[in-house]
């Protein structure tokens, strides 16, 4: 079984939620673990709103999301236009943000939830990408387990 789509998004709060649903809707569908759900619909919010703050220097910049279900995997990747991450962001280990800081905790979260992570930059004009893998488990009687 493979399930892919892709959303062009604005850069803006209302696309967060908007990701997040279809993503848990596709996986409900799917008859993926509601837990394996959750994890990965947190972290597809945090991706998003990062894309939402970062990912450009002005209105009315798109983001990109996509998401693969393949076999007994999940991937999501998220892209934007922004200025991309800095070498030293994404050569180093991802560390939580200070406990006094209002900020900083998505790319941790992020990689929390998920099975592997990627932090890089999009080739040529520019702009980050976040991608996270997950294994799937499977609700019982799930519709559409792999074979």
């Amino acid at each position: 079984m493979s399930i892919w789509w892709s959303l062009h998004l604005r850069r803006d709060a209302a696309s967060v939620p908007l990701a997040r649903r279809l993503l848990l809707g596709t996986m409900e569908t799917a008859g993926v673990d509601p837990d394996i759900s959750y994890d990965l619909s947190v972290a597809l919010s945090e991706a998003c709103a990062n894309a939402v703050e970062h990912g450009g220097d002005g209105d009315g910049e798109a983001y990109r999301v996509t998401a693969y279900l393949d076999g007994e995997k999940c991937r999501i990747e998220v892209a934007d236009a922004g200025p991309g991450f800095s070498h030293a962001v994404r050569r180093a280990p991802i560390r939580p943000a200070h406990a006094e800081s209002e900020h900083g905790r998505g790319l941790c979260l992020i990689q929390e939830l998920a099975d592997h992570v990627h932090i890089g930059n999009k080739p040529g004009r520019g702009g980050a990408v976040v991608s996270f893998d997950k294994i799937l488990k499977w609700r019982h009687g799930a519709p559409l387990v792999a074979v």
